[in-house]
């Protein structure tokens, strides 16, 4: 089974779900959208379907990157263990959609795609992964940017056994 240090390892480096670079930059009222996320963040959560639950922390700070797009670095922590991510987000208007692209102290890596809704803009990502033991692991992401707040609902799967870990953190500034 994978351990709960791994299990959180992959599931905050999906927090900040990834894309390849855009290659088309959205105009002022994407940028707009996305620039009203710039500051720092601060998010709690507990990870329920384990032994117990166990709480952990977050913090995330989002600032203006280069040309059209905005940088993120984040760190989580769970007992003595610290995951950092850092990354940026655009529009693309070719394909009309927000993109991320992260990387991670954990080498986790993957992608993500925007949704917009309304003021939502909602990200989901899907992986499969292999825990120590050789078993294959589900793993699901869904962060959503509304107005002022973001949240990140986190689930992964054990498919051998069927026991599921779920998490969900809100970041308010």
């Amino acid at each position: 089974m994978m351990s709960v240090r791994r299990w959180l390892a992959v599931a905050a480096a999906c927090l900040f779900a990834l894309v390849s670079a855009p290659q088309s930059l959205g105009g002022p009222a994407e940028m707009g959208l996305l620039e009203s996320y710039i500051g720092s963040w601060r998010g709690t959560g507990e990870m329920i379907g384990g032994a117990f639950p166990e709480t952990f922390t977050c913090r995330l700070t989002v600032a203006k990157g280069n040309q059209a797009k905005i940088n993120y670095a984040g760190r989580c922590s769970l007992v003595n263990m610290n995951i950092s991510v850092s990354g940026t987000i655009a529009y693309n208007d070719g394909a009309r959609r927000y993109e991320a692209a992260m990387s991670s102290n954990a080498g986790f890596t993957g992608m993500a795609v925007g949704r917009k809704q309304g003021n939502r803009i909602t990200f989901n990502l899907s992986e499969q992964q292999v825990d120590r033991g050789g078993n294959t692991v589900r793993i699901g992401s869904k962060i959503t940017l509304v107005a002022d707040q973001i949240t990140v609902d986190f689930e992964v799967e054990f498919n051998q056994s069927g026991q599921i870990l779920t998490a969900e953190v809100p970041f308010a500034r």
